[in-house]
């Protein structure tokens, strides 16, 4: 199951590693240091900046991370709830359903080594960037992997890079041997909550979120639209109940608006093959 402060903490200490890495890397490849020269003497023309060279790049590099580890983060939920074919980076070590009677770990070191066997002379900066194009193409993760828009094409990590962020999905606990941080969550679907993925955005970088003001909309809040736009129509007239059966129905009424928002599972499998 998902520990959401632990996973933020721990990815509170890796994002610096990270960010690390991406800079000595760009630094070391001459044509992607000029390249983002040229970015920021475009946004300087432009008037979208105005902050030294060194400031600016500090802040795209931040960026960068943090789309590595959301992105990472991101795969993993869906491999975690078998909303992929078989998972890419890592999973739990004991062997469910959800991974076809093999744990989801087990089956990713496997697709790992089968990678490098067909491609002995490629690292794993070249392995995640190979699965984040295999999955570019699904609905779901269209937008996320949008090449366009999403940092990690433009700003890659090292290959050394690459292995921390694989190595960190894939850690185990010493005194259980389970995997430390474990994506899923109830087997029917109705237990899914993502919201972890907003708190994550939200907190992985201060430095990030101070300079895009990033904010997850607050739980009242999405409360309040639901009950303002699903329901501004009178239900139909139904028979005279009791208080305490009507505050029932009324949050049962939520709690089905939430579902019929969130995504069914039935649907997600659809969306992903």
């Amino acid at each position: 199951m998902i520990d959401p402060q632990r996973l933020l903490a721990d990815l509170q200490d890796l994002l610096p590693q990270l960010e690390q890495d991406i800079l000595d890397y760009t630094q070391a490849e001459p044509e992607r240091a000029a390249a983002l020269r040229a970015e920021y003497e475009q946004a300087q023309a432009a008037e979208r900046t105005a902050e030294h060279f060194t400031d600016w790049r500090a802040a795209q590099v931040t960026q960068a991370a943090a789309a590595w580890v959301l992105t990472g983060v991101f795969v993993r939920f869906l491999e975690d709830n078998g909303l992929l074919d078989a998972p890419y980076l890592s999973g739990p070590t004991a062997a469910d359903q959800a991974h076809q009677g093999r744990g989801g770990l087990a089956q990713a070191r496997d697709r790992l080594t089968v990678y490098f066997d067909a491609h002995p002379t490629y690292a794993e900066r070249d392995y995640l960037l190979w699965v984040f194009t295999e999955l570019e193409p699904l609905p779901a993760l269209a937008e996320l992997l949008d090449r366009a828009h999403n940092p990690l094409w433009r700003l890659p990590v090292s290959a050394n890079g690459a292995k921390v962020l694989i190595d960190f999905f894939q850690r185990l606990d010493p005194e259980t041997g389970a995997i430390v941080h474990d994506f899923t969550c109830a087997a029917d679907g109705a237990g899914w909550d993502t919201r972890f993925l907003g708190d994550l955005y939200q907190d992985l970088s201060e430095a990030v979120r101070k300079r895009y003001a990033l904010l997850q909309t607050p739980e009242f809040v999405e409360a309040f639209i639901l009950d303002h736009t699903l329901f501004f129509k009178q239900p139909a007239p139904s028979p005279p109940q009791d208080d305490g059966v009507q505050s029932r129905a009324g949050s049962a009424r939520r709690r089905g608006a939430r579902i019929g928002l969130a995504p069914n599972r039935v649907a997600l499998r659809r969306a992903f093959r």
